[in-house]
């Protein structure tokens, strides 16, 4: 019986097959397998339309925790780099990527500020309106992107700018107006902003540009402690274990009673603003003042300008006495009620001393100098 592969068929020739059958296949190197995938890869990713690239692009800027995190991704390839420019995606770079610190200031990061900005992101018009404001001394065009900060709902630009109004940061002491600042600490206070709510409770019991209620100033205070130890206990279980734990203090309530809330809700309840972050670095290299003092010996009596004593804050004056001092040692001072809440609590609770005692201490001083000096301070202190 004859087999397919036998030789009886007429059709193979075996000295005709023979190198044939011993011939291989070439195969591909690495770089070639390599090259022709790149390619390929190439060509699908020029052929991804726009749209989803921006789409993408937008959702790497909502999420980044740092600069680098958008900058590594826009700089991967020269697509990337051009439609990183986007206003869908600029108008989306969330707050951690936005937030430049003083010491890596530069053109770039003030252009990049800018173009976010421009795009609609809130968090950079109220981050570079502050920084405007206070640190370049623009004042109409800081004004102005906090002021669209606070059309847009931004919470901070609108408690930032009633602190502007209450103070009348920018111009005289005739352009305070506490209507304006009381309305602009309602609508925060709305929208959730703790230190606003404090602060519209305070003006609530001093008649500070609304008409005086005490029973409706005590209630936002309360809510305002009740919100701040809420946000506390949260994100900290040793607080909540605390409270959990403590019967005392649970039956006495100390906290939500009181003008300033609790200490220890205020250490835990996290970081400052970027903004703020950047004030406290920008002004902690640069001295205050130091220009615009009108003689040496008037910056040397402390008559230039001043930051506010809350060291989260950041906030100078923008005139000479535009902040108010303690009432009861005359030695910090604030921009707010908010400031010198988080303040008393933090430190100042401690280290506070009444008037009183310094001048008896200064009476008893034989040196003339040393009591002419604290009979100064104490007229030139006025009541916060």
């Amino acid at each position: 019986m004859k087999t397919r592969r036998g030789a009886c068929y007429s059709c193979h020739d075996p000295a005709a097959e023979a190198p044939e059958m011993h011939r291989r296949k070439r195969r591909r190197t690495a770089m070639e397998t390599a090259g022709c995938a790149g390619a390929a890869v190439g060509d699908l990713f020029e052929d991804l339309p726009d749209d989803l690239l921006v789409s993408i692009l937008a959702d790497v800027a909502a999420s980044a925790r740092s600069p680098a995190d958008l900058a590594g991704a826009i700089m991967t390839c020269k697509r990337f780099r051009e439609l990183g420019q986007n206003k869908v995606v600029l108008a989306k770079v969330s707050p951690r990527c936005l937030a430049v610190r003083a010491k890596s200031w530069s053109d770039s990061a003030h252009r990049f500020l800018q173009r976010c900005a421009d795009a609609g992101n809130l968090d950079a018009c109220y981050l570079l309106g502050m920084i405007r404001f206070y640190c370049l001394g623009s004042r109409g065009s800081g004004a102005a992107l906090m002021a669209a900060a606070a059309v847009g709902g931004h919470r901070e630009a609108l408690y930032s700018l009633a602190v502007i109004q209450f103070n009348g940061s920018g111009g005289s002491k005739d352009d305070r107006d506490l209507r304006a600042g009381a309305a602009l600490c309602a609508r925060a206070a709305s929208l959730g902003h703790v230190d606003a709510l404090r602060e519209l409770g305070h003006c609530l019991q001093d008649g500070y540009g609304v008409r005086r209620s005490l029973l409706d100033g005590r209630r936002l205070l309360i809510q305002a402690n009740a919100r701040e130890l809420a946000a506390a206990v949260t994100t900290s279980a040793s607080l909540l274990r605390a409270a959990a734990g403590s019967g005392k203090a649970s039956r006495r309530h100390s906290c939500l009673l009181s003008d300033f809330g609790c200490r220890a809700a205020a250490a835990a309840a996290g970081e400052a603003h970027a903004a703020n972050r950047f004030l406290v670095e920008w002004f902690a290299s640069r001295p205050l003042g130091a220009e615009s003092s009108p003689a040496p010996a008037a910056a040397e009596e402390g008559g230039g300008l001043r930051l506010c004593s809350h060291a989260l804050c950041g906030r100078p004056e923008t005139r000479r006495h535009e902040f108010r001092r303690c009432s009861v040692c005359g030695v910090v001072n604030y921009c707010s009620r908010a400031c010198q809440a988080l303040h008393w609590k933090m430190a100042h609770k401690a280290e506070c001393t009444p008037m009183d005692r310094w001048l008896d201490g200064a009476n008893a001083n034989p040196n003339p100098n040393a009591v002419a000096g604290a009979g100064d301070a104490a007229v030139a202190a006025p009541a916060l």
